[in-house]
């Protein structure tokens, strides 16, 4: 009787340690976030293939960049830089995308660099710009027989952004050139107003 009694006790130790063992396995590790780049109280952070960009201001938090890369690369070459522009804080967000594009004949790579300026204070954006690289490989037939060939170029879309050291703003591409100041009543950057002389009276 006494080892009955002994092998129902240990039975039941064994099978309530089992399904403990069991509950803590089925639960799921949380998603924990990427840190990408960090500047004064703003981060970029990856979770669960979406991108933020936090202005941590205690108790809360605020989100000033939401995009989601579900399918895509992830963001790369993530920066986020603190500047001052005409006395007003300010801060400019870069990140590189990469897109790839596939058929049997071409293959098309388009790098894009995204800079954004950002009031933080205001959750105000004040400036977007996009500069686009795309290489691209495509296979060609020659005078309509099966011989072929490869040919490769290279196509560029948008401004090349640049920052100055006085918080000024200059974009470029080939054929032109904008230089941009920020207006802080508007805030928003403006092009600057081009100097023309004045003739002079006879």
């Amino acid at each position: 009787m006494r080892k009955i009694i002994l092998l129902i006790a240990f039975s039941l130790i064994c099978t309530a340690g089992y399904s403990q063992k069991k509950k803590k396995g089925a639960k799921k590790a949380a998603a924990t976030p990427t840190a990408l780049a960090k500047a004064d109280n703003l981060t970029a952070e990856l979770i669960k293939n979406n991108f933020y960009v936090f202005v941590n201001n205690k108790p809360k938090k605020d989100t000033l960049v939401t995009k989601n890369f579900e399918g895509l690369k992830s963001p790369s070459d993530v920066k986020i830089t603190p500047f001052t522009a005409k006395g007003s804080p300010l801060y400019a967000i870069n990140w590189t995308e990469v897109t790839i594009t596939e058929t049997k004949l071409k293959t098309e790579t388009a790098t894009v660099i995204v800079t954004q300026i950002w009031d933080a204070a205001s959750k105000t954006k004040v400036l977007d710009n996009s500069q686009t690289t795309t290489n691209i490989k495509e296979i060609v037939f020659l005078n309509n027989t099966q011989a072929s060939e490869t040919r490769e170029k290279v196509r560029r879309e948008g401004f090349e952004f640049t920052l100055l050291p006085e918080g000024d703003v200059l974009l470029k591409n080939k054929t032109q050139e904008n230089k941009m100041i920020y207006d802080a009543t508007l805030k928003k950057f403006v092009n600057m107003p081009t100097k023309r002389n004045k003739k002079r009276r006879t």
